[in-house]
C-alpha cells in the first residue's frame, strides 16, 4: 500500500489504475480484522461484522475509487475494486447487489480471463440464478488445469450441494478439498464445514 502511495502521488505515476490498485488494497485493509475469529479461524463474509470494518479505510477506498474513475482506461484493477467496493458498501451480506457482481466478473473475465476469477463468478451467480445454475458453471471449470488440485472448486461445489439440501454429497466434496494443498485455518474451516453438516444430518433424524 505504501509503494502504491508513493506512485498514486506523484504526476508521473499517479494513474488512474493505480487509485483502482489504491482503492482495492483500502477495501480489502478495511476488513483485515474481522476475516478470522479471536482464535484465528477463518470467517466468511457473510460471518464478519460489519460494524468492525474500518471506516476510514472504507473512506480512503471510495475516494481512491473516484479517483481511479477521471481516466478513459478500465483495467482489471478498477473492476477488481469495482467488485470489493460492492461488497465494503453493501450495509449487509443479504443486501449485496449480486447482479452487479455477476456483471463485473463478466467484464473482468472479458479483459482478463482466469479461472480462479470464473470460480469467484460462480458464487456471485448462485446468489442470482441459484446454486444449481452455479453448479453447471463449475463443472465447465473442472476441465481447467489450474482447477485441478485447488481446494476451493469442491469446497464451492459443496457449498452450492449444500444449499440444495445434499448434505452426504457436500460432506463428501468438502473431505475432497481436504486432500488438496491448503493453510491449517483453511483445513479448520472445511473440518467446521464437515461437522456442520453431520450436526445437520443427526437433527433430521
Amino acid at each position: 500500500m505504501r509503494l502504491a502511495q508513493l506512485l498514486g502521488s506523484r504526476a508521473d505515476t499517479g494513474l488512474p489504475k493505480v487509485h483502482a490498485l489504491l482503492a482495492l488494497f483500502y477495501f480489502q485493509a478495511a476488513r483485515l480484522e474481522t476475516r478470522v475469529d479471536g482464535d484465528g479461524n477463518l470467517l466468511l463474509l457473510a460471518e464478519q461484522q460489519r460494524s468492525h470494518w474500518d471506516q476510514a479505510l472504507l473512506a480512503c477506498g471510495v475516494g481512491h475509487l473516484e479517483h481511479a474513475a477521471r481516466g478513459e482506461e478500465l483495467s482489471e484493477y478498477h473492476l477488481q475494486a469495482g467488485i470489493a467496493a460492492v461488497h465494503a458498501t453493501s450495509a449487509s451480506y443479504a443486501e449485496t447487489d449480486w447482479c452487479r457482481l455477476v456483471q463485473l466478473y463478466d467484464q473482468l473475465l472479458a479483459i482478463a480471463p482466469s479461472p480462479v476469477v470464473a470460480l469467484n463468478r460462480t458464487i456471485a451467480q448462485s446468489m442470482v440464478e441459484g446454486p444449481e445454475a452455479a453448479l453447471a458453471s463449475l463443472e465447465e471449470l473442472s476441465a481447467e488445469t489450474a482447477m485441478k488440485n485447488y481446494y476451493l472448486l469442491p469446497a464451492a461445489r459443496a457449498d452450492f450441494l449444500r444449499r440444495l439440501g445434499f448434505s452426504a454429497l457436500a460432506a463428501a466434496c468438502y473431505q475432497e478439498a481436504l486432500t488438496y494443498a491448503c493453510t491449517e485455518p483453511e483445513r479448520r474451516f472445511l473440518l467446521r464445514r464437515i461437522d456442520g453438516l453431520k450436526a445437520e444430518r443427526q437433527g433430521t433424524k
